[in-house]
């Protein structure tokens, strides 16, 4: 019989609604080669690539009445034209533009009765410059049987000449409704405790599901049942959400973050100041300039609470990749109007967390070799949806990235922007990736609840500079 999916990854199918696409997806920006880069080339890549992972040419198919989870086969009529997309911008497209394209195309929702990913080449942006747009479903990224699509796209060899030439592929017989049914029963007699938890739709309130997740970790710690006693505080940024998307995208220099940590962490827990926590700072930064812009009411007590799914890596994220994600809820103290005291209090506040054993294990990923952050935001967001929205306000994924080139064919890619999508009744997420010697965010919110969306990045550039200076606001 083919996979089953997980209770975990079946859940988000059932809970996926207009408002609330459950994919992820990427931006990556790339020069153009000398000569050229096309369609056909990035067909040849994918066409290539994606036989080492089964999963990209398989769909979801629901066993009959729902008495089992669904389960993955393949895709008998597999169109790799209908995956890999072709679009272009205006020349010379402008950044907006681009902008703008991803705001329209990352909510439409992924064809259920198809293989869950799509890929966009777009061409047209100014000094000949072109992108490509993934995205992949949540049910199908688990990090283990199946990686963002982003991953396989883009390598640390320049070049397609060690492409070794695609094995033909033959589906396999698509099972009947009654062998569905078949499978399901025996599923149940050899498994019982695996099939008795179904997650159907409709469910308004889904932390049940985060527990599970945890628990299926076996990390199910104090930390969301503390938090889940103190609801997140009232913030702008938790509103009733339409289908409409703004997102925008900002490059920083990684130099500028390592300075900074360098200068402002002292003391006995010096070594502790991390860069994730330098980031978790400019954004905070950012928020507080963002919400006195806004006129809303600023306190010394005032916070934002954001669930950080961090990636644990060395000291230094220098080439290297993160084996697992943890997820915290930090406190980010809006209200504190000196920059550097800010980036201690996150600093104390995820110490206490990581040390205290407060985080809840996610996922653990083993051999994870190629392009990890798109994967690693995926997994990050996979927890995020999980948990009830009410113990957070906001989600940032931060997730290092290889301090190397990396090129799709000759092509060499010069920035990566993370989209990570929006849970219900919350405006905004931000993803963060680090590539190459940048910071590289992806700011996603509704297009009505957050009109003034550039007016949050450029507070963000603002409030590095601030840290960088010393100045205090």
């Amino acid at each position: 019989m083919p996979d089953r999916l997980t209770s975990l990854d079946a859940s988000f199918l059932y809970l996926e609604e207009s408002t609330t696409s459950m994919h992820v997806g990427s931006v990556m920006l790339f020069d153009p080669p000398k000569q050229g880069f096309d369609y056909d080339r990035l067909l040849h890549i994918v066409e290539h690539r994606i036989g080492a992972i089964p999963r990209f040419r398989q769909k979801v198919v629901d066993v009959p009445g729902r008495i089992a989870n669904p389960v993955w086969v393949d895709d008998e009529n597999f169109d790799m034209s209908y995956h890999v997309r072709r679009a272009g911008l205006p020349r010379p497209g402008s950044d907006e533009q681009l902008q703008d394209f991803v705001a329209r195309v990352q909510p439409r929702k992924l064809d259920r009765t198809r293989p869950l990913w799509e890929v966009y080449l777009v061409e047209g942006l100014a000094e000949g410059r072109f992108a490509i747009v993934t995205k992949t479903h949540h049910a199908l990224i688990d990090g283990v049987n199946a990686l963002d699509i982003a991953h396989v796209i883009v390598d640390s060899v320049e070049g397609d000449d060690d492409l070794l030439p695609a094995a033909p592929w033959e589906p396999g017989r698509s099972p009947s409704p009654a062998e569905l049914v078949t499978g399901a029963l025996v599923d149940a007699v050899r498994r019982p405790t695996q099939v008795v938890d179904l997650v159907r739709g409709g469910i308004d309130d889904v932390v049940n599901v985060g527990l599970r997740a945890a628990e299926s970790a076996g990390h199910l710690l104090g930390a969301v049942a503390r938090t889940a006693a103190r609801p997140a505080p009232e913030s702008p940024l938790n509103v009733e959400i339409g289908t409409a998307r703004r997102w925008v995208m900002v490059a920083t220099d990684l130099d500028d973050y390592r300075e900074v940590r360098s200068r402002l962490a002292r003391g006995a827990y010096a070594e502790d100041v991390s860069i994730n926590d330098v980031v978790l700072a400019t954004i905070a930064g950012g928020f507080r300039t963002w919400l006195l812009g806004r006129g809303e009411a600023v306190s010394t007590k005032s916070v934002v609470r954001a669930m950080v799914p961090v990636s644990i890596y060395g000291d230094d994220p220098a080439g290297m990749y993160a084996n697992q994600v943890m997820a915290c809820v930090v406190n980010l103290p809006v209200g504190e109007p000196g920059a550097s005291m800010r980036l201690h209090q996150i600093a104390f506040s995820m110490r206490q967390q990581m040390e205290g054993g407060q985080a809840v294990g996610a996922t653990s990923l083993a051999n994870l070799a190629g392009f990890a952050p798109p994967t690693l935001h995926a997994l990050g967001a996979r927890l995020g949806s999980a948990m009830s929205r009410r113990l957070y306000n906001v989600m940032v994924t931060n997730v290092p990235g290889p301090q190397s080139p990396l090129w799709a064919g000759d092509a060499q890619m010069v920035s990566t922007f993370p989209v990570t999508p929006l849970a219900r009744g919350q405006a905004l997420s931000i993803g963060v990736t680090s590539y190459n010697g940048g910071v590289y965010f992806g700011l996603n919110a509704d297009r009505e609840a957050m009109p003034d969306l550039g007016d949050l990045a450029g507070a963000i550039v603002e409030s590095l500079d601030e840290l960088k200076s010393g100045r205090e606001s």
